[in-house]
């Protein structure tokens, strides 16, 4: 029961304040239609006092509304017609050139159009005026000047409709142009990611083989040093060779010496031999010349 006691003043402010806005609104309301009541009793004092007047100026009124209302069913149907990319397209003059590509009514290319909206200076068309005129009836000149800045403003609006148009075309592009950077792009990536994953493999591959010439090297080395080392041992065989032969040279020489001095030793002997032999012979004669009688 507190609770609900204690709610009733929140609820008492949240009915109180709708309320009074209101009220207000009630106020400002009733301010306004006294302004229009006010504006109402000129425009009854006016008309009394130029009823004439009034009603020629109600019927420029009525034939400016229509010509507005005229103006705004082609505004609106041309709103329509740039809702549709190819109806839009061949409204505002955009067509297809081989070779070229997009052009406007001009004959500017899309690479050349411009992102602003041209709003150039339009003047009052009189054939268009006319065409207005007739249609509403008669016309004046305040209501050919205020036709004139109706189409201007009809003009101006379907100029930034050709030029939203025209952005559109040009965003379009330029994101058509963007998407196939990105489709180049991710290609490229697709590619170098390739190229990656096969230099990875090469250098997997140069690893491994560097591993195995590496062991290759080694083996070489080992080989080279075995090598270093035998030739060194045989080297050392060579010079113990070479003092070798020198002793067999010099005991070669000895030998020679000795034998050559047996050679003369023996020719020596045998020349005594011979001469002993011929001292024998001698002796042997003169030994029969002594025993033997003389005849």
């Amino acid at each position: 029961m507190a609770g609900e006691d204690g709610d009733l003043p929140s609820l008492t402010l949240q009915v109180s304040e709708p309320h009074e806005t209101w009220k207000q609104e009630m106020e400002r309301r009733q301010s306004q239609v006294d302004v229009l009541q006010v504006k109402l009793m000129e425009v009854k004092a006016c008309m009394q006092g130029s009823e004439g007047d009034a009603k020629k100026e109600l019927e420029v009124l009525w034939r400016r509304v229509k010509t507005t209302a005229t103006l705004l069913t082609y505004l609106k149907s041309k709103a329509r017609v740039m809702a549709v990319p190819d109806l839009a397209h061949t409204s505002c003059g955009i067509k297809e050139l081989e070779g070229v590509g997009l052009v406007d009514r001009s004959g500017t290319p899309l690479s050349s159009w411009s992102r602003n909206v041209d709003l150039p200076s339009f003047g009052p068309d009189e054939e268009a005026c006319m065409r207005l005129g007739q249609q509403q009836g008669s016309y004046d000149e305040q209501d050919e000047a205020y036709i004139g800045e109706l189409l201007k403003c009809v003009q101006m609006v379907s100029n930034v409709m050709e030029g939203l148009v025209k952005r559109v075309i040009i965003a379009e592009s330029e994101t058509a142009v963007e998407k196939d950077k990105v489709t180049l792009s991710q290609e490229e990536n697709r590619r170098k990611a390739i190229q990656i994953e096969n230099m990875s493999s090469k250098l997997e591959e140069m690893e491994q083989f560097a591993l195995g010439t590496n062991v290759i090297l080694n083996e070489m080395r080992q080989r080279v040093e075995d090598l270093v080392e035998e030739t060194s041992r045989q080297r050392q065989r060579a010079a113990e060779n070479e003092q070798e032969l020198c002793r067999v040279k010099r005991d070669f020489e000895s030998l020679k010496s000795y034998v050559s001095s047996l050679i003369s030793v023996r020719e020596t002997l045998l020349s005594s031999e011979r001469q002993f032999q011929t001292i024998e012979r001698l002796f042997e004669r003169v030994r029969c010349s002594t025993h033997c009688p003389s005849w």
